[in-house]
């Protein structure tokens, strides 16, 4: 594992050492390498919810109703 230098403001830093103290997590690496996996977890959603809606901007408008798009969202889901 890499080792890395890192500075936390003061806030930050508490909030670490609670998080620790409360044995939520072993150590501050830790707990930071968890925050890390979950924002690069969150940030695939991201892509994944940007891809989908620049597929749906270039898809165009539609002209059906709310509830003729719920009913043909409904079958999708249905198979």
């Amino acid at each position: 594992m890499t080792r890395q230098s890192i500075s936390f403001t003061k806030p930050n830093d508490e909030w670490l050492k609670t998080q620790v103290d409360n044995k939520e997590y072993s150590s501050k690496s830790e707990l930071v390498n968890d925050l890390i996996r979950q924002a690069r977890k969150q940030q695939v959603q991201i892509d994944w919810i940007r891809t989908k809606i620049e597929k749906a901007e270039q898809s165009g408008f539609t002209n059906s109703s709310k509830d003729e798009i719920l009913a043909q969202s409904r079958s999708l889901l249905n198979g």
